[in-house]
């Protein structure tokens, strides 16, 4: 729930606050005096369901009646199901339709989390559906070919569209010229219960971990870990980072691509 700190502490709005790596981000941000608001679909200060359109209104109008905000970190997401409608749509309305706040707040900051999953290959149609705003196509998409969501459900198309929107909109005039940073943290496999069916079989286990293997820091990783990052990035010392993807994965992306990036 919302943090007991003063008016002039900094606040933080940290969606998927209830759980996983947005509880632990929550709890970094309090420990460090920061004043969060909590989102989530319950036990939390702002109660909604990024999955519908009507939840993601509901969570702005909300956000809205606490007054000054200087962060966004929109960690909601992940689960096996409404894959697109939580882990695209409901993330870039969440960014969007706090945008008007953030940018008159100090320093304003925002950070989305992504995936390695982003990393594997993806539909094209799904991905680009997702970044038309197409929502109900790329869910109809989705459901009459399921192969188009690759071997995630729609998780890493969601997350490659997302990473893609980051790369579009963080230099524009809404949010670079607004002094808004707009970066996102894709996450490698972390122990929280979204990621729970991964470990509950050992077979599933063990071809995650080989697929994605994670040299540094070991697999899976831990939801603090991320949450530093995210802590960071959506902080006022971070004066000159926007745009980017950074990979809080242990060194997955670095082992699945190389120096692919710079040949």
């Amino acid at each position: 729930m919302t943090s007991p700190a003063g008016s002039d502490a900094r606040t933080y709005v940290v969606t998927g606050s209830a759980s996983g790596i947005g509880a632990a981000t929550a709890a970094l941000l309090r420990e460090r005096g920061a004043r969060v608001i909590g989102c989530d679909i319950d036990e939390a200060d702002v109660r909604a369901d990024l999955s519908t359109a009507a939840g993601r209104q509901s969570l702005v109008d909300q956000v809205g009646e606490f007054g000054r905000i200087d962060a966004v970190l929109a960690v909601a997401g992940g689960g096996r199901t409404g894959m697109l409608e939580t882990n695209y749509f409901g993330a870039v309305a969440t960014l969007t339709g706090l945008r008007p706040l953030l940018a008159r707040g100090t320093d304003p900051r925002a950070v989305v989390v992504s995936s390695t999953s982003s990393l594997a290959p993806a539909d094209e149609r799904l991905v680009q559906a997702c970044l038309d705003g197409a929502e109900a196509a790329a869910v109809d998409l989705l459901a009459a070919d399921p192969s188009a969501g690759g071997s995630t459900a729609g998780y890493g198309p969601a997350k490659r569209a997302l990473n893609r929107w980051v790369r579009r909109q963080a230099p524009t005039a809404e949010w670079a010229g607004a002094g808004i940073a707009l970066n996102a943290v894709a996450s490698g496999v972390v122990d929280t219960p979204a990621a729970a069916w991964i470990f509950a079989d050992d077979n599933i286990r063990t071809a995650v971990e080989t697929a994605a293997p994670q040299p540094f820091g070991g697999f899976p990783g831990r939801p603090e870990w991320v949450a530093e990052a995210l802590c960071w990035l959506g902080g006022p010392d971070n004066r000159f980072i926007t745009g980017q993807i950074i990979f809080a994965d242990g060194g997955s992306e670095a082992a699945a691509l190389g120096d692919h990036h710079w040949r």
